[in-house]
């Protein structure tokens, strides 16, 4: 059978195949949903576990430098969890969700920190290489007066490399990240697939981490309380 033969015959056999009934042509057609992010990126950490295990590792580090800003605070779940622990802890976001002494303001109009830390889980939408450029961690690291940041992200963050993240990390890389042994549900629906960690950057960190890789280290489910509450 020649080359010209073989083509006619597979355009003879090639039929549509029409849905009748009985065979799936009674079902509606299947839309794949789209990615509908909330309204500004509201997503509030309503676990208290990565906070109070973030504490329990950094907390004397916290300490020392005396007080926190929580610069994406939405209802106040870090605040809260950052007060209680005895800290001084300034909150402001974009839209006021009902934290308890907290300020609205928009986070690119500050142009120095408000305290020596910075901890919070910043909008999706601005950190990522894809969405956002990274634009909120650009503009973090151009702020003077914090000299601790800690992100609370997914663990896959840091492998972003598109417009410019990628650059952004090479040149200022967290100093260590703890990567969480346990998944957070942000939405209150369920587990959540993606890991997290906590990216920190130190700005007293005695390491030269522009030549050395940040360090990694695991962040267990464990509570700064423990100790007050005798927990072994």
């Amino acid at each position: 059978m020649t080359a010209a033969s073989s083509k006619a015959l597979f355009k003879a056999t090639r039929r549509k195949v029409v849905r009748g009934p009985g065979m799936f042509g009674d079902l509606p057609d299947q839309k794949v949903p789209q990615d509908q992010r909330r309204a500004d990126d509201f997503y509030p950490t309503g676990q208290p576990e990565a906070i109070r295990a973030l504490l329990a590792a950094d907390g004397d580090r916290i300490r020392q430098l005396g007080a926190v800003w929580e610069p994406a605070c939405g209802d106040g779940a870090l605040v809260r969890e950052i007060r209680a622990a005895g800290l001084p802890c300034t909150a402001s976001d974009l839209v006021d969700r009902g934290c308890p002494d907290s300020w609205t303001a928009d986070y690119f109009s500050c142009l120095r920190s408000r305290a020596p830390v910075i901890i919070t889980n910043p909008p999706y939408g601005l950190i990522t290489a894809r969405d956002g450029h990274g634009v909120w961690l650009r503009h973090t690291l151009a702020m003077p007066g914090w000299r601790y940041l800690a992100l609370l992200l997914g663990w896959e963050w840091a492998a972003g490399r598109i417009n410019g993240l990628g650059e952004l990390l090479d040149t200022s890389p967290f100093s260590y990240c703890y990567l969480l042994r346990w998944k957070l549900d942000f939405t209150g629906e369920g587990q959540a697939p993606q890991r997290n960690a906590w990216f920190v950057w130190d700005r007293d960190d005695p390491r030269d981490t522009k030549s050395n890789h940040p360090d990694f280290r695991w962040l267990d489910r464990v509570d700064w309380r423990q100790p007050e509450l005798g927990i072994a």
